[in-house]
């Protein structure tokens, strides 16, 4: 299980309190999520993207990030590992081209599933799958489905976004949620283009 944060303002605004100083700041949460960061905001309609696999708290670059990071858009998380060793190849946000993607939850004995999954992810998107958690295959999920919208370099509003999301976890809950499943996949996810922001809480 992780903890995440997404922010979406009409103009460029500084997260330094909610990534740092407030009482339920995201680094304070790293104390019980310690295995990995990561920020991601936009300029000027392009994702930047700063990741770690060190405890948010106590990585100075957690720090100096959250300091300087004025967007209208940020997406942050802070990481504890349930699918995938600890690397910075497992840490979210995940990114494709102009899109970023973050997970809180866990999909149970996910190797039992991951295939399964994997073959209902375009081909063409498969090869981009470079780590081992259950969050990475959701956001390539997540973006074949939005894929049947249009282009992925495209401007997507809000109507196909959350239908493409909400199809996602219909999908996982398909493959994953079944008989010999040990419990529930846990799907709270959030995406963006850094225009158009997406969440679904629990699925």
């Amino acid at each position: 299980m992780c903890r995440l944060f997404g922010f979406r303002s009409v103009i460029p605004s500084q997260v330094h309190r909610s990534l740092l100083q407030a009482d339920n700041a995201l680094g304070v949460q790293s104390r019980q999520h310690p295995d990995g960061w990561g920020v991601a905001h936009y300029i000027n309609g392009s994702p930047h993207l700063i990741r770690s696999s060190e405890t948010a708290l106590s990585d100075t670059l957690f720090h100096r990030v959250s300091g300087v990071v004025a967007s209208e858009t940020v997406i942050a998380h802070v990481r504890k590992a349930t699918q995938g060793p600890k690397n910075v190849l497992n840490c979210h946000p995940f990114q494709y081209g102009g899109w970023v993607f973050a997970h809180n939850g866990d999909i149970p004995d996910f190797a039992r599933c991951r295939d399964a999954i994997m073959q209902r992810v375009n081909p063409h998107l498969r090869r981009f799958v470079l780590g081992d958690t259950d969050s990475e295959v959701i956001f390539h999920l997540f973006l074949s489905e939005l894929s049947r919208h249009g282009p992925l370099e495209r401007r997507h509003g809000i109507e196909p976004v959350m239908e493409a999301l909400a199809d996602t976890v219909r999908i996982v809950r398909e493959v994953a949620d079944g008989p010999d499943a040990p419990k529930p996949a846990l799907l709270t996810l959030m995406a963006t283009d850094g225009t158009t922001m997406a969440a679904t809480q629990g699925g």
